[in-house]
């Protein structure tokens, strides 16, 4: 009788340029973002919603604009830490400037899902925003505006992943 032990294959950390790479790809989606919810979206998502997330009574352009972009910075290490967790294949299919174009995609709708939709009106709720939305926050045309803001947002972050070398 033998016995056969079986290691997993360590994940290896994340070397500061992919940090770095998640946190610019980041900020840079974001601006994007922010300029859609401006044109785009209709008012006040960035002067009044976000920053009601926080407590702060809107209109507060500034607030907003510092803390979606602080959002947007997060989510980008967010990406690195996910494509560090998954399997091989999926962080191999990162590294591929093409491949990471679908993984932005998929990223934008993931953050839809889960942070348009399902956090964000929570969120809202128990701070006590009176325009929160309904649960879950599906609606149309602002969940699709919301779905391409954050594919926008999550294509730079994927690309600036894919391009950066690791260390």
């Amino acid at each position: 009788m033998s016995i056969k032990t079986q290691t997993a294959e360590p994940m290896s950390a994340a070397t500061t340029n992919e940090w770095l790479a998640g946190a610019g790809g980041g900020f840079v989606g974001s601006v994007l973002f922010g300029l859609i919810m401006m044109y785009v979206v209709p008012a006040p998502m960035l002067s009044v919603v976000i920053p009601a997330m926080y407590g702060i009574e809107g209109p507060a352009l500034l607030a907003g604009w510092a803390i979606h972009q602080f959002h947007g910075v997060a989510l980008g290490l967010a990406y690195v830490a996910l494509v560090r967790a998954l399997p091989g294949r999926v962080r191999s299919a990162a590294r591929d400037r093409t491949a990471a174009l679908g993984l932005g995609v998929a990223y934008g709708v993931l953050t839809t899902a889960v942070l348009a939709v399902l956090v964000m009106p929570v969120w809202l709720g128990v701070v006590g925003f009176a325009g929160a939305p309904p649960f879950p926050n599906v609606s149309y045309p602002g969940t699709l505006v919301s779905l391409v803001g954050h594919v926008v947002y999550a294509i730079p972050v994927a690309v600036a992943y894919a391009l950066t070398p690791s260390e």
